[in-house]
């Protein structure tokens, strides 16, 4: 091999170095993020989407600790973000951090089909929460499969928030709800009803969680909390954003796939 073509090698080396996460080439672990493609609230007219804490922080912690995250989302392409995060996040460091970068921008602006999205692929799979998910993920096949997959193949599962709606209907191949038994956190009846958003929801998610043998708890009213029973992680609401990703990554170092 002549030194012309090693020069050419090396510079294509360092120019693909330069967007790839060095660390993350060291861990070799990839988590699946499964966005919303719904924006609207029900029928209420407002708009919504995933709620930005509840994935810039997890992304923030889990890409700080050398991970690749991969956006995915039922109709692939941009994901709605609830106009209201931007609002209620604008002094949040953590946000401000995501939507200053732009790999992140790129990931949410950009997402794959959920079709084309391959189980094999993933260490662990993270439901981020918003209103969004709500309605088109719970009864989402590929969602479903994915989580089963994942799962069943050694992974880590994880949800934030409105984002364990993900996980309710999730099966094993064995039949049982992947829920049931395991104790599970998610958006309580008291935070939706203190949010006014009980007549716009398909389900209350706290109600839906214990139907499907879920073994529920939670904290005061909009309190960080986090739940771990082996390999599944949630977090109750906004507030437990960034300990979910810290949780998931202690998980997945416990548990390697």
């Amino acid at each position: 091999m002549t030194f012309k073509i090693l020069l050419v090698l090396a510079l294509i080396g360092s120019s693909i170095s330069t967007s790839i996460n060095p660390s993350a080439l060291a861990t070799g672990k990839k988590i699946l993020f499964v966005m919303t493609s719904n924006d609207k609230l029900g029928s209420s007219g407002k708009l919504t989407g995933n709620y930005l804490p509840e994935f810039a922080h997890p992304y923030n912690e889990l890409t700080k600790e050398g991970y690749t995250i991969v956006f995915a989302s039922p109709k692939g392409g941009k994901t709605p973000v609830d106009p209201d995060s931007y609002v209620y996040s604008k002094d949040d460091q953590e946000s401000n951090d995501f939507l200053a970068n732009k790999e992140a921008i790129a990931g949410i602006e950009n997402t794959l089909k959920l079709d084309d999205v391959h189980a094999q692929d993933f260490a662990a799979i993270f439901y981020p929460g918003g209103n969004g998910p709500m309605f088109d993920l719970p009864e989402n096949a590929k969602s479903q499969s994915l989580a089963r997959e994942i799962y069943e193949n050694g992974g880590v599962v994880s949800s934030v928030c409105h984002g364990t709606c993900g996980l309710v209907n999730v099966k094993l191949t064995s039949g049982e709800y992947l829920i049931k038994g395991k104790h599970v956190t998610g958006f309580s009846n008291s935070e939706e009803e203190i949010m006014q958003q009980v007549p716009h929801m398909p389900f209350l998610l706290e109600t839906k969680i214990k139907e499907n043998g879920g073994l529920y708890s939670q904290a005061e009213n909009f309190a960080s909390k986090v739940v771990v029973d082996g390999r599944i992680v949630t977090g109750q609401n906004p507030a437990s954003s960034s300990e979910v990703g810290k949780s998931l990554h202690k998980v997945l170092s416990d548990n390697p796939k």
